[in-house]
């Protein structure tokens, strides 16, 4: 049974912090082949599951250090149906594979967690199409087209669902009303140009006002995922409404827009320590912003400067 599907805890106050760029970290730093970028093949084989492990258990380490919940993130971004069937995967080995992400994280959560660190296990889920790309879907296909993976995880111990890299609205609204009718909390995390907007050219406040309206307010909260913050933090206005229900921010290591990190063949980590600085002063701007994490070429040396900065009372 879920353990905080009927009340998330990062929606009560406190700073849960998550993981970095897990692919780009087994990609980069640990020579690992991820075709389709899918990190969801490791839970294969045994070798690849402890590695998974270990990989969690850097960031839990850092959120015990510092006193704070966590949100365990499944390795299931690319495990939806038209990349699982690229990768050789029948729609039985897809379900099973979202099954067993949620089973790992279910044992870290036993060994790490502490009634004052509750840490939520939520299901990711990744567009249908190119994360840098303009989606495909209505809404209606986007709901339909979800609802399987959402409906895997509601059959789990998984107490929301994360979808992350969403560039299209309708995909977004598609996914929360999936999420919605299935019973699970959902979070709609977008992915913005250099511009401090969608590819599509459609602004975060319109994505986020029109979401909400779409599905009544549907997601439990919102986030912006696989940007660095130079390229938003002056698309918000902090005393807007649309701007309070961003609860999340997992930003890039890298200043490169998406098509030169797209054409890198090296990874760019960035600075840990400035974007340490820049989420500081972002939470400063907006309050109701609780989950902190990374995103593409950010790891734990990344989220460890992201708590110094903005939790520096923290031991």
């Amino acid at each position: 049974m879920a353990k905080y599907r009927n009340g998330l805890p990062q929606l009560k106050g406190g700073t849960f912090i998550t993981d970095g760029g897990m692919e780009t970290t087994m990609i980069f730093q640990e020579g690992i082949e991820l075709p389709h970028f899918a990190a969801f093949i490791l839970l294969s084989s045994e070798d690849g599951r402890q590695r998974m492990r270990n990989y969690y258990r850097r960031y839990l380490d850092i959120a015990r250090r510092h006193g704070t919940g966590f949100v365990l993130d499944t390795a299931t971004w690319r495990a939806n149906p038209d990349w699982g069937q690229k990768l050789g995967y029948t729609s039985e080995a897809l379900k099973a594979v979202n099954e067993e992400a949620v089973d790992l994280l279910v044992g870290l959560r036993s060994a790490y967690e502490r009634p004052e660190q509750p840490i939520v296990i939520s299901g990711a889920i990744g567009p249908r199409g190119d994360g840098y790309k303009a989606g495909f879907m209505d809404a209606v296909e986007a709901e339909d087209y979800h609802a399987f993976q959402i409906g895997t995880f509601a059959g789990t111990e998984a107490d929301m669902v994360s979808a992350f890299t969403l560039t299209n609205i309708d995909e977004a609204i598609g996914v929360a009303r999936a999420a919605q009718l299935l019973g699970m909390p959902s979070a709609i995390s977008f992915t913005l140009e250099t511009d401090g907007r969608l590819v599509t050219g459609r602004s975060i406040q319109d994505a986020i006002e029109t979401t909400d309206a779409a599905t009544g307010g549907a997601p439990a909260y919102y986030m912006i995922n696989c940007a660095h913050p130079t390229h938003f933090e002056t698309a918000l206005d902090p005393g807007s409404a649309w701007v309070k229900r961003i609860s999340g921010i997992r930003a890039n290591a890298s200043t490169m827009s998406h098509e030169q990190l797209d054409n890198s063949e090296t990874l760019d980590a960035g600075d840990p320590e400035d974007l340490g600085r820049r989420y500081r002063k972002l939470i400063d701007r907006m309050p109701a912003v609780r989950v902190l994490g990374g995103c593409c070429g950010t790891d734990h040396r990344h989220v460890a400067a992201i708590c110094e900065a903005c939790l520096p009372q923290a031991a």
